[in-house]
């Protein structure tokens, strides 16, 4: 990775036109090829950017100011220039093993498997990655009564999740076996659900189940909260 600091002024044209006048800022050239522009504010995201595959070309324009011309794939460009560089250095980072996140849709449908009671009462389990045509019902269970149940589990709840379970249980109830004794329902859990997902699962008389993660995992004992 390549990292300069310098005042510079940065200009982009392709689909749309933008500009971002002279400052003080970070140029990344990543060894992906990518090329990003960040201040110091803003969070993580760059002012601008270009995605690989893309090309750097530095030169000098006519009044010998340095200048670099970043080319994407569909033609592109990114103009910097460059009128105090203060810091130029490249680092050789190596691989990387990628971000292992706590608590991703596989850590929760491992720990809902060992706890399918915790999504409805008399809930059991049946098995994990239950297929289907279009792709794996996370969990497939039974209730006390005997009817099955898929269980379509995210992080983050949203009507996209509602409507993969929605095709799921078209699949599954076409199957006789596990509608031998009644029609297979759905719930959708996942830690945090938005309004307009519950809202549209609850029309297509599918249930919710917001997961406490730190209580699957035994983090979060009750005896020691103040409330």
């Amino acid at each position: 990775m390549r990292l300069v600091v310098a005042r510079c002024q940065v200009d982009y044209a392709g689909r749309l036109t933008a500009h971002l006048p002279m400052a003080n800022r970070v140029l990344m050239i990543k060894a992906d090829g990518s090329v990003l522009v960040h201040s110091d504010g803003g969070s993580y995201k760059p002012l601008n950017w270009m995605s690989p595959p893309c090309s750097v070309r530095e030169g000098t324009t006519d009044d010998g100011q340095l200048e670099w011309t970043v080319t994407g794939k569909d033609g592109d460009t990114l103009r910097i220039l460059l009128e105090d560089v203060q810091h130029d250095s490249s680092h050789e980072l190596g691989v990387d093993p990628g971000l292992q996140k706590d608590g991703v849709e596989k850590h929760l449908q491992e720990l809902l498997a060992e706890h399918p009671t915790t999504l409805s009462a008399g809930l059991t389990l049946v098995r994990r990655e239950y297929p289907t045509a279009i792709g794996p019902v996370d969990l497939m269970c039974r209730d006390a009564d005997g009817l099955s149940v898929a269980v379509e589990i995210k992080r983050r709840g949203e009507i996209d999740g509602v409507e993969q379970l929605t095709r799921y249980l078209e699949l599954l109830n076409r199957e006789p076996r596990l509608t031998a004794k009644g029609p297979v329902r759905g719930i959708f859990a996942a830690q945090l659900i938005k309004p307009q997902a519950r809202v549209l699962a609850e029309d297509r008389g599918i249930a919710c189940a917001v997961v406490d993660y730190d209580g699957l995992r035994g983090m979060d004992d009750p005896e020691h909260r103040l409330f």
